[in-house]
C-alpha cells in the first residue's frame, strides 16, 4: 500500500525564477538545468514539484533537444529519502500521474525515464532502497526496467594506441555510407533499445534509419569526424561515431560488421574514434554500453575508459 500525504501540493514552476524551489532536492545534473532553461531544453512548466508547506518532498522534469521540441526524456525524478517508504512512493506517484497528465498530450507515449546512479548502488544499502525507491514509482505508474548501463569515461592524459595499420580509416560521406554499415550490425545486436526497435516490428533496415534520424542527426559537431573503417582490400569492417551532445564529447555509436566480430578490430576502432576527439584538446569523452553488453564494456576498459556511473532507462509500453 502507498500512501500521499492529504497535505500535498503538486504544481509546476511557474517560472525559471523558482529554480532554487526545484533544487532542494539534489541530482548529480543540478548544474545543467539554468543553462538548459535558457536554450529552451526545458521549460517550467515541465518541471514539477510535490510539496509539503514550503518543504520539497519530490520533482520531476522532462527534456528536449531542441528548443520548440517535445518532452523526450522523464530525466529528473527525485525523493525526499528521509520520508518512509511507503509515504515516499505514494508521493511520487501522485507527482508524477498529475504532471504527466499536464505535460504530454492525450494519449501520447510516455517518453522514456533515465537514472543516473553510483556505480556499485546495489552494495550500499542507502543508495539501494533510494534507487529502488524511485524505481518502484515507475512501476506503479505502468513502467518496466528496460535496461541498465554502463557509464564511461576517458580523461586527458590516458594514453591512446596508435593507428594499428590492420584497417583504413576514411570519413563518413553520407546518410546512406553509415546507414547501409549500421543496418547488418544491428543483427545479433546487444544493445537493449535495437532489439527493442527489432522486436517493435522494424526491419534491421528501418531500425538503422530511426537511430539515424532520431539522434544521429541531431549532432551539430563536424561529420568529419565520423569513420568508417575497412580492410586494406576495402572490404567494410565497422564505423565508430565520435560527436559532441550538448554537454560533452562522446563515443555516440560505434559497431563492428557481424562477419568481423571476434577479431579485436572493435580496439583499432575505439581508439580511432577516441583520437579523433583526444586531437580536439578535450578533457574527457564520454560513452555508454550496456550492462549486458560485455564485449563492449571490456573493449572500453582496455582502452582506459573507466565505469564513472550507471544509469538505467525504464519504459511505459
Amino acid at each position: 500500500m502507498t500512501l500521499a500525504p492529504q497535505d500535498l501540493t503538486v504544481r509546476p514552476l511557474a517560472g525559471p525564477q523558482e529554480l532554487g524551489l526545484f533544487c532542494r532536492l539534489p541530482y548529480v545534473l543540478d548544474h545543467e538545468l539554468a543553462d538548459d532553461l535558457a536554450s529552451g531544453l526545458r521549460r517550467p512548466e515541465w518541471m514539477w514539484v510535490a510539496l509539503r508547506g514550503e518543504r520539497v518532498v519530490a520533482r520531476a522534469a522532462w527534456w528536449t533537444a531542441e528548443k520548440g521540441g517535445q518532452p523526450l526524456a522523464l530525466d529528473f525524478f527525485d525523493l525526499d529519502d528521509t520520508l518512509p517508504v511507503p509515504e515516499r512512493v505514494g508521493t511520487g506517484v501522485r507527482l508524477l500521474e498529475t504532471a504527466v497528465a499536464a505535460v504530454l498530450p492525450g494519449g501520447a507515449a510516455r517518453p522514456e525515464y533515465g537514472r543516473f546512479v553510483p556505480p556499485d548502488w546495489r552494495e550500499d544499502p542507502v543508495a539501494r532502497e533510494s534507487v529502488e525507491a524511485r524505481i518502484q514509482v515507475m512501476e506503479r505508474t505502468g513502467a518496466r526496467m528496460l535496461v541498465e548501463r554502463l557509464r564511461l569515461e576517458w580523461r586527458a592524459g590516458t594514453a591512446v594506441p596508435e593507428d594499428s595499420g590492420r584497417l583504413v580509416f576514411r570519413p563518413v560521406t553520407g546518410r546512406e555510407d553509415l546507414v547501409a554499415l549500421m543496418t547488418p550490425v544491428m543483427e545479433g545486436t546487444l544493445d537493449a533499445h535495437g532489439q527493442a526497435d527489432l522486436a517493435s516490428g522494424l526491419s534491421a533496415r528501418e531500425a538503422a534509419e530511426k537511430h539515424f534520424d532520431e539522434e544521429l542527426a541531431g549532432y551539430t559537431s563536424p561529420r568529419e569526424w565520423w569513420r568508417t573503417a575497412e580492410l586494406p582490400s576495402g572490404e567494410p569492417v565497422g564505423f565508430v561515431v565520435p560527436a559532441r551532445n550538448n554537454y560533452n564529447p562522446i563515443i555516440a555509436y560505434i559497431g563492428v560488421l557481424p562477419a568481423h566480430r571476434g577479431q579485436g578490430y572493435i580496439d583499432d576502432i575505439l581508439a580511432e574514434g577516441t583520437r579523433v576527439l583526444a586531437g580536439q584538446g578535450v578533457e574527457r569523452i564520454r560513452a555508454a554500453t550496456d550492462l549486458g553488453n560485455v564485449p563492449m564494456a571490456k573493449a572500453f576498459e582496455r582502452l582506459g575508459y573507466v565505469n564513472f556511473e550507471r544509469a538505467f532507462n525504464m519504459v511505459w509500453d
